[in-house]
């Protein structure tokens, strides 16, 4: 076959539907590409915690995962076509950065939230629950603690803000030393300056020595914008779902059809009939 394609997805409203099932056609779509020796991975703004099950589910076992937007990249250790996944990854790039000043200002402006921060070991330290969050081996803790140490990600839930509130937040707090994204529910997901899934995703594209012109990157939220443009620059494709805000699908080189229809299956076999999707 002719050079194999490099291709990331997203996994909230581009794999997923909100009741995390699959969206429709997909699983067999992956198996289409995998079994004819393509490349594909996943990049998620999931911790490695909430994204392992999901390369089960696909029956993948790509050589890196990007997670947390970026701060995390997981790589395949030998035996892992084997085990279950969650046995079969290393951390082998995290990001961390100070995220004292973060909080402090964050918690001046939003003090009723509810904070969470990710380790670069992965484990969480969390002030109280959070409602779709995985917190299996995490702990609760007083907020001062949350600052006691490097992070490679502060999580604030707030759900009596909604996605204007936060940008609004984020330009009043003067929050300029981060990269952050905004979830599809009340939540906002900082990580450190300059680190999103695009920087993650060109450090896997130079490991595995990755023609650019042959990368397919796929999503629906703003924390996948950066990735698209990642994959432009490099003459690859960069696909948006039909029910990604209006800004993001501006951002894309492709809209394909919404989650509910199966939009990511069209753009994945488009891969191999060179259809793109309409």
């Amino acid at each position: 076959m002719s050079a194999p394609w490099l291709i990331a997805l997203d996994i909230d409203g581009t794999i997923l539907l909100e009741d995390e099932t699959m969206s429709p056609g997909v699983p067999a779509a992956v198996a289409r590409l995998r079994d004819a020796g393509h490349e594909v991975m996943l990049a998620t703004g999931r911790s490695w915690m909430a994204t392992h099950r999901f390369l089960d589910a696909l029956g993948i076992r790509p050589e890196f995962v990007v997670c947390s937007n970026g701060a995390v990249t997981m790589r395949r250790t030998d035996g892992a076509e084997e085990r279950p996944a969650a046995e079969g990854y290393e951390r082998w790039q995290v990001e961390t950065f100070d995220p004292s000043a973060v909080l402090a200002l964050l918690h001046e402006h939003l003090p009723e939230a509810r904070y969470m921060v990710e380790l670069g070991s992965g484990q969480r330290l969390f002030t109280a629950e959070l409602d779709d969050w995985t917190l299996d081996g995490g702990r609760e803790v007083p907020f001062a603690e949350l600052a006691a140490q490097e992070v490679s990600r502060v999580v604030v839930v707030s759900p009596g803000h909604d996605e204007d509130d936060f940008h609004r937040l984020v330009q009043e707090a003067g929050l300029n030393e981060v990269s952050y994204a905004i979830g599809w529910t009340a939540w906002l997901d900082i990580a450190p300056r300059g680190v999103d899934k695009g920087t993650a995703l060109e450090r896997v594209r130079h490991e595995r020595e990755a023609d650019g012109e042959r990368i397919l990157v796929a999503g629906d939220g703003h924390n996948d914008v950066n990735m698209f443009a990642w994959s432009q620059a490099l003459g690859g494709r960069a696909v948006a779902m039909g029910q990604a805000p209006d800004e993001v699908k501006a951002a894309a080189g492709e809209v394909t059809q919404d989650v509910e229809r199966g939009g990511l299956a069209i753009a994945l076999d488009s891969v191999a009939t060179g259809v793109l999707p309409r």
